[in-house]
Parts: C-alpha cells; sequence; structure tokens
C-alpha cells in the first residue's frame, strides 16, 4: 500500500503585487469558515469596499517581506515538505496551499494518481481552530466528495499537546533569555472573532494550555499572553497585541522577547506585524529590548516533530 502525507498551510500571493493579492484573498475571504456572516451581506462587502482598496496596500506590505526566492511561507513549507520526505523515503511527501498554489485539490489529484492509498493530512496549524484546520478539512473533503475513490485518511487536528512541540518552543524561550536574562515574554497567538469562541471553537482554550505547558519548562518569568491580526470591526479575542506594546512600557516593563507559538514558518503576520509594526509600537512608547523568537521555519527539529504525527 503505498502511503503519502499532505502538508497544508493557509497560503501567500503568487506575487507582492495587487493583482496576485486580489485573488489571494478572494479566495481566503470568500471562505465561509473564516468569515462567518451571511453571503448576501458580505459578498458587497469583500466585492465593494475590500477587493477594490486593500489589495494594493497589503502587496506593499508583501514586497517588505519578500525574498528573492519568493514568499517565505512558501519557502519555508517547502522547506519542511522537502525535509520530512528526507525523514521519511517510504512515503510521497507534498505540501499544499488553502488560498494558493500549489491547491489542496492540485496536489491530491497528483497523490491520487501516483496511487496513494494511506494519506496522512498534517495542518500546519499548532491549535485547532474553526478558520484554519476546519477549513482544511473541508478542502480535503469536498475534494474526496468528487473522487472515485478515497484513501484511508488520517486527519491531524492538532498537536499543541505534543511534547516535543513544547519543548521546542520552551528551548527557543530560554535560548532568548540567555541573552535578554530580565526580558518579559509575550507570547501572541492569531486572533479570531470572539463569537466564534462563543459558539464553541476551542482556539483561544488550546492557546492559554499550550502557554501554560511551555512556561511549566520555562519556570518563573513574566509572561503575558495576546492575540493579534485584527480584522473588521467585529469583536476578536482580547488582550491584543498592539495594544499589549503600547501598554508595558508604561508599567516599567522595557525588555521583551516576543514569541508566536501558532506559526510554524515566517509570513507577513510575524514578519510585518510583529518584527515591524509591534516592535514599532513598543519603541515609541518606550520600550528598549524588543527580541522577535522567529518560528521553526526550516527547524529539522521541527521536521523531526512532524514526522512523529504520521500514522
Amino acid at each position: 500500500m503505498k502511503k503519502g502525507v499532505l502538508l497544508v498551510n493557509l497560503g501567500t500571493p503568487d506575487a507582492p503585487e495587487a493583482p496576485e493579492v486580489r485573488t489571494y484573498l478572494r479566495k481566503f475571504l470568500a471562505d465561509r469558515r473564516v468569515i462567518d456572516m451571511p453571503r448576501l451581506a458580505w459578498m458587497p462587502i469583500l466585492y465593494g469596499m475590500i477587493l477594490p482598496f486593500r489589495p494594493a496596500r497589503s502587496a506593499a506590505l508583501y514586497r517588505k517581506i519578500w525574498t528573492d526566492e519568493g514568499s517565505p511561507l512558501l519557502l519555508y513549507t517547502q522547506q519542511q515538505s522537502e525535509q520530512l520526505q528526507t525523514l521519511l523515503p517510504d512515503r510521497m511527501v507534498r505540501f499544499a496551499m488553502c488560498y494558493s498554489n500549489p491547491s489542496v485539490a492540485d496536489v491530491l489529484k497528483k497523490m491520487e494518481t501516483a496511487g496513494v492509498e494511506d494519506l496522512t493530512v498534517i495542518p500546519l496549524y499548532s491549535q485547532y481552530s474553526t478558520t484554519t484546520i476546519g477549513s482544511v478539512f473541508d478542502q480535503v473533503m469536498t475534494y474526496y466528495m468528487h473522487a472515485m475513490s478515497q484513501p484511508k485518511l488520517h486527519f491531524i487536528d492538532s498537536f499543541y499537546q505534543s511534547p516535543a512541540y513544547i519543548q521546542l518552543l520552551a528551548k527557543q524561550i530560554k535560548d532568548a533569555l540567555q541573552e535578554h536574562p530580565n526580558a518579559h515574554l509575550v507570547f501572541s497567538y492569531h486572533g479570531i472573532p470572539q463569537k466564534y469562541a462563543d459558539n464553541g471553537d476551542p482556539y483561544p482554550e488550546q492557546c492559554t494550555a499550550t502557554t501554560e505547558k511551555v512556561m511549566e519548562l520555562v519556570g518563573d518569568v513574566d509572561y503575558t499572553q495576546s492575540f493579534q491580526s485584527k480584522f473588521g470591526p467585529s469583536q476578536w479575542l482580547l488582550p491584543a497585541t498592539a495594544n499589549k506594546m503600547h501598554e508595558l512600557p508604561k508599567q516599567d516593563i522595557k525588555d521583551v522577547i516576543v514569541i508566536t507559538p501558532g506559526f510554524v514558518a515566517d509570513c507577513l503576520e510575524t514578519l510585518q506585524e510583529i518584527g515591524h509594526e509591534n516592535r514599532e509600537y513598543f519603541m515609541q512608547s518606550g520600550g528598549i529590548d524588543f527580541t522577535y523568537v522567529h518560528p521553526f521555519n526550516g527547524s529539522m527539529e521541527f521536521t523531526k516533530l512532524m514526522a512523529t504525527l504520521v500514522h
């Protein structure tokens, strides 16, 4: 029986230009898992207020983080896939993106053609949310609804409880604390609308569990948990990372280490939003030292962790 592994991440524009960003945002913001609003109310907003204006602004931000090789998120996800392939030479390992290329459907088709009969799907999100892992599940199952056959499926719905994941995060923090022993830790997770949590999305509880498990290994260090990347006018999970960056210096906290445990690869939300915007908020509010701890990116230790998730 031929076995396969599919890694799935969010996605990224094909280029840091407005047309490509518009294509990406149109797919992303049309997902009912991401925007839980009646279509009749949401579509005029998406096509009349967001897509005509936001792509140009977002493209300018993407250009700040783009590398000569392309999008950091795409490059790191590809690297993670290639490294996992070397660890699992008897399996077919591929990666896909929910809202960009290579698409989930296209990659699943190629794996089906290659004869994969047993497939492990690993969404590259540590904590479950309907907006992320739920969407990956939808896309995978939508493909197989129309396929002539279906492999034996193993779907990983989170890995925040993995001891290896917690240990890797704790090691990153301990290494940073060696350089900044008096720093205050900030755990910044991607936010979701508060109403999603109110309706049963387990994401905030899993974020808190992650933070607590990591701090058990780190020890007696002051820390804050917050949420970033708010979109739209509705209430999102609190406290907001941006607000904390303004507030902490006023509380005489001038040295921070910021870690983003919900991300496994650098992207716009880490490199630009944390590494630039929130750094500026902190420094302009009186902060002195701001240390950003990058996600795992191309770490082979993280790839080894993913290998343990494979059935």
